[in-house]
C-alpha cells in the first residue's frame, strides 16, 4: 500500500483539501499534477499552483504546476497532456475542484448557477472523460470524487437547490461511471463528517461559528491514500472520512481536530444512518 512512483492529476490542488491530498501522496514519493486556475495570490485565498508545487517538492514528491480553468475542454486537454507528457501516464485522478454558493433559488444569480454546474457537474465529467484514456494503462487506476452519498432528502436541496444539485451530480458520476468501468477502474466518492478548516470554508462560514470547529484537511487526505491505494476492484462506494479511516483501523481522531475544546460543525449531506464510529463524537472533547 504506496503511492511511490504513482502519477496523479488533481484539480483545484493549489489549497484546502486538494493540496492535503497532494501532500500525503508526496509522502510516499508519488507524482503529482495540480491543475488548478490560482497563479497569483489571492488575499482571501492563500495558495497558488506555484507554492502548492513548492510544498509537494518539500514533502518528497514530485510536482508539475498547470494553470487550468476545467470549465474548459482545451485546458483541460492541455493539462492531461502536459501531466503524461512529464510522468509518463496518470494512475489516478482526484475531482476536487469545486464552486459553492449557499443560496436559495431567488437569491441564486445565473452566473453563480453556471459556475456551480460548469465546475461541479460538467468539469468534473471533462476531466474524468480526459484522463480515462490514460487511466486504463495504468496497473491499478482511480477516480476520486471530493461529493457527497447520493440520498434524495428533501432538507438538503431547500436551502441552497443549485448548489446541491451541482454537487450530486459529481455524485451521480460516480454511480454510472463505476458501473461503466467496473472491474478497469475504481471509481468512488469520498465526503467529511465536518466542515473542514479551509479557506473557502472560512469565508462561507464568515459570521459563523468559525474553523475552530472545524477538522484539518488531513483527515480527507489520509481517507483518501486509503481508498485510492485499494485494488481498483473497490469502487463505487459513497465514503464518509471517518468512518473509512476507522474501519482500515485508524482510532485516533482527535489530532484531526482544529480546537479540541470546541464542538465541531457537521458537514452537508451527511445521512442520519451514516453515524461516526464507535468512540467518535462531535463534542468538544476537552
Amino acid at each position: 500500500m504506496s503511492l511511490t512512483g504513482k502519477t496523479l492529476f488533481i484539480t483545484g490542488g493549489s489549497r484546502g483539501i486538494g493540496l492535503a491530498i497532494a501532500r500525503r501522496a508526496a509522502r510516499d514519493g508519488a507524482n503529482i499534477a495540480i491543475a488548478a486556475k490560482t497563479v497569483i495570490p489571492d488575499p482571501r485565498l492563500p495558495g497558488t499552483i506555484y507554492s502548492a508545487a513548492q510544498e509537494i517538492e518539500q514533502a518528497g514528491g514530485k510536482a508539475l504546476a498547470i494553470a487550468c480553468d476545467i470549465r474548459f475542454e482545451d485546458q483541460v486537454t492541455a493539462a492531461v497532456k502536459a501531466c503524461v507528457e512529464r510522468f509518463g501516464g496518470i494512475d489516478i485522478c482526484v475531482n476536487n475542484a469545486s464552486a459553492i454558493s449557499l443560496t436559495p433559488t431567488e437569491a441564486t444569480t445565473m452566473k453563480h448557477y453556471d459556475l456551480m454546474d460548469q465546475i461541479n457537474a460538467r468539469g468534473t465529467f471533462l476531466v474524468s472523460r480526459t484522463c480515462i484514456p490514460h487511466l486504463r494503462e495504468a496497473a491499478n487506476p482511480h477516480v476520486l470524487m471530493l461529493s457527497p452519498p447520493l440520498r434524495l432528502n428533501a432538507q438538503w436541496f431547500a436551502p441552497h437547490p443549485a448548489y446541491t444539485m451541482a454537487k450530486f451530480a459529481m455524485s451521480l458520476w460516480v454511480l454510472g461511471m463505476a458501473e461503466e468501468y467496473k472491474g478497469q477502474i475504481g471509481c468512488n466518492a469520498l465526503w467529511p463528517r465536518t466542515a473542514i478548516a479551509t479557506a473557502a470554508i472560512e469565508n462561507v462560514l464568515a459570521g459563523g461559528p468559525g474553523l475552530a470547529h472545524c477538522r484539518k484537511p488531513e483527515i480527507v487526505a489520509d481517507a483518501a491514500w486509503h481508498v485510492v491505494t485499494r485494488p481498483k476492484s473497490f469502487s463505487g462506494n459513497f465514503l464518509i472520512d471517518d468512518t473509512f479511516l476507522a474501519q482500515n483501523g485508524i482510532s485516533d481522531f482527535e489530532s484531526y481536530r482544529v480546537d479540541p475544546s470546541k464542538d465541531l460543525l457537521p458537514d452537508f449531506f451527511v445521512p442520519d444512518d451514516m453515524a461516526p464510529p464507535p468512540g467518535v463524537s462531535l463534542d468538544a472533547s476537552r
